[in-house]
């Protein structure tokens, strides 16, 4: 599984839909995916949303990107991450 780190902006009939269980809906569709939500923060600064998603590659979680603007009408902005541990293992071998 790799880590994906989604932020979103709520546009604002995004936010008309706020709710408990849209949220669950979210997070059961990143399992659609093969992958799971860690964390949700609500932010505050460009992004309204940092989702810590671990999905099986990028072509899934390109897949439940758009899926989840379809579901939430929230843009996601979607960056896979490595820990500092893994980068600096990745480093050290340059």
């Amino acid at each position: 599984m790799q880590t994906f780190i989604m932020l979103g902006k709520y546009p604002t009939q995004a936010l008309q839909g706020m709710s408990v269980q849209r949220t669950q809906k979210a997070k059961n569709l990143v399992k659609q995916f093969g992958g799971e939500v860690q964390a949700v923060y609500a932010t505050l600064g460009d992004w309204d949303l940092l989702v810590i998603a671990s999905l099986p590659g990028p072509e899934e979680a390109m897949k439940a990107s758009v899926a989840l603007t379809k579901l939430t009408g929230i843009g996601f902005s979607t960056v896979p991450a490595v820990t500092v541990d893994t980068f600096d293992k990745l480093m050290s071998e340059l």
